[in-house]
């Protein structure tokens, strides 16, 4: 029990944060589950598997709200789940400090232009729909998942950026999205590949968990109640957050 109550609060707040901007849950949980004494691998597999409860959480909330598009879905998961596959297959073979480095600069950078572009994600506005930009917005999707399934700290704020930003998502409907599919399918197929490649740490896995499901849930419910704006906003932050994270290791 004395391992189980800081877990639970540590998964607690990592979601309920991750759940309002749209991802960096990684930003606390991963380091902590380090921290608290696992290896990398295992504690990414571990955080993997806690998290698809964050898109369960989500889920019970945003599904209340509106459902989402099934072609938007289907798209989402066949471009993003075999990048997710492909990473978490080749996460235990590499060094993925300079990775790291590399992708916490990038996501510094989506912090900023965000904060530059103070209209961005306020209203939805459908862009690129067309076969060519389908195209570009699957391609850059799966190369997302192939960060989310290697580097999990931050990368479902890529795709909640990449939402709003190449298909004219505004925020809410992003962080929905990203929230259910990231959360449940592209974390589950992670999970399912470094638990079979890997170690997960099942007996942490019970306070994680209810965690990620609580965290998910409050996380969403202010994101619904309190629109775009709040969600922009803990978006930029969070983006600073992970970035700075990534790159002093």
């Amino acid at each position: 029990m004395s391992d189980q109550i800081p877990l639970f609060l540590i998964s607690l707040s990592a979601n309920l944060f991750s759940a309002l901007a749209g991802g960096g849950a990684g930003l606390l949980q991963l380091p902590a589950l380090i921290f608290l004494g696992l290896p990398f691998p295992v504690a990414l597999a571990t955080h993997k598997a806690a998290s698809v409860a964050l898109g369960v959480g989500a889920t019970a909330r945003y599904l209340r709200e509106r459902p989402l598009d099934p072609r938007s879905v289907a798209f989402i998961l066949a471009s993003g789940v075999p990048g997710v596959v492909l990473g978490a297959s080749l996460v235990l073979r590499l060094d993925g400090r300079v990775a790291e480095v590399l992708l916490g600069l990038l996501t510094i950078g989506l912090g900023l232009y965000s904060i530059g572009n103070p209209g961005l994600g306020q209203a939805q506005q459908p862009l690129h729909r067309d076969r060519a930009g389908l195209l570009v917005g699957g391609g850059v999707l799966f190369l997302i998942g192939a960060l989310n399934g290697s580097l999990t700290s931050g990368t479902g704020l890529f795709v909640t950026l990449w939402l709003v930003r190449w298909f004219g998502f505004d925020y809410q409907r992003a962080v929905s999205y990203t929230l259910i599919l990231v959360g449940m399918f592209w974390n589950g197929a992670g999970a399912l590949t470094l638990g079979v490649l890997g170690e997960i740490r099942w007996s942490w896995m019970p306070a994680l968990l209810a965690g990620s499901l609580l965290g998910g849930y409050l996380g969403a419910h202010l994101a619904v109640a309190k629109g775009n704006r709040l969600i922009k906003r803990a978006f930029e932050t969070i983006t600073l957050l992970v970035g700075l994270k990534l790159l002093i290791g």
